[in-house]
């Protein structure tokens, strides 16, 4: 899913281009901007409590591709290893017919999560716990029981919004692993006289820092590892013409995955026991961004975040560590 939500200096898709979209035999609730009645909310948040659970095994190819992907040099994974955090993101894939998928590249609406009829879907943010007595590790069957937890509205300057948290519980033969509450945000189309919002300026205070460059290969990449079909992250004429942005958006997931890396390059030693985290601000993949951290002084907390070549703030967290599990 990818984090795009609006910001300054963006260019709005169009009237015609919504008109066009339709032209296309695409469907028009895709691409107009939606006031959702009091039955239409009604409607969703009778989703709240609805719930799924999805069976995996944790196989070390994604491991060793993910490794690839982010440049490490780590040893072949072997059956028993732990698993990276934020990484099990590479497992519990949605694998939808090609009949089922939409214009944009994702599922068509319905199913598991509530049939928002509002275009924009952004992965928004995301607080994670990582059992320290019970890591996931390569090779185990594993459970995820996903329940939906609440559906709420807004309406902001620019049209509705809903917000949708959804609570994994992933599992393993020893018990609880790692459980994530999902922050999901669909927003209603965009138009050219909408506001933006001010972006707001990065910190430049890190102790650790890396610059990455976001090319369509690595792109592509992180979408083939989690079966992504969003067509903002590689298809350019697509998120160009029809959603109207300067160019592919990068994974919110993948630079959270990136921020969490960040600090296992330097922590080493250390059990990361948390993570929360909230996209701010789309990225790009037309210039280089920065991942940065800095440690607390109580030696457990660790603040994280991205940065644009115009150093405004994309992402924000927060990383917890422990001594290490093992």
């Amino acid at each position: 899913m990818g984090n795009h939500p609006p910001s300054a200096g963006l260019t709005r898709p169009s009237p015609l281009q919504s008109s066009v979209a339709v032209a296309k035999g695409q469907d028009p609730v895709e691409h107009t901007t939606r006031t959702l009645s009091p039955d239409e909310l009604t409607h969703l948040q009778g989703w709240i409590g609805r719930s799924e659970t999805l069976e995996d095994d944790l196989t070390t190819a994604p491991v060793r591709a993910m490794s690839a992907t982010l440049d490490r040099d780590d040893p072949t994974p072997m059956r028993g290893d732990a698993l990276p955090p934020m990484w099990h993101w590479l497992y519990f894939l949605p694998h939808h017919p090609q009949r089922e998928i939409g214009p944009d590249g994702h599922a068509k609406r319905g199913g598991f999560l509530p049939p928002v009829p509002l275009p924009r879907r952004m992965w928004a943010g995301g607080r994670l716990h990582f059992n320290p007595s019970n890591p996931l590790t390569l090779g185990d069957s594993v459970t995820r029981h996903s329940v939906i937890e609440s559906v709420t509205h807004k309406s902001g300057r620019t049209g509705d919004l809903v917000f949708v948290v959804v609570n994994h519980t992933i599992s393993n033969a020893r018990g609880m692993a790692v459980t994530e509450a999902h922050d999901i945000v669909y927003r209603a189309a965009a138009l050219p006289t909408d506001p933006t919002p001010e972006p707001t300026v990065a910190r430049t205070d890190a102790d650790w820092r890396r610059e990455i460059t976001p090319d369509d290969v690595l792109l592509f990449r992180y979408s083939a590892l989690t079966f992504n079909g969003h067509r903002i992250h590689y298809d350019r004429r697509y998120v160009t013409t029809v959603e109207g942005y300067p160019g592919l958006i990068v994974h919110g997931p993948l630079i959270a995955t990136m921020l969490v890396d960040l600090v296992r390059r330097h922590a080493s030693d250390q059990w990361i026991s948390g993570f929360q985290f909230k996209a701010v601000r789309p990225t790009f993949d037309l210039n280089p961004f920065h991942i940065n951290a800095k440690p607390h002084a109580d030696g457990r907390t660790i603040d994280v975040w991205a940065n644009d070549h115009d150093g405004y703030l994309t992402m924000t967290g927060t990383v917890t560590l422990e001594n290490n599990a093992s």
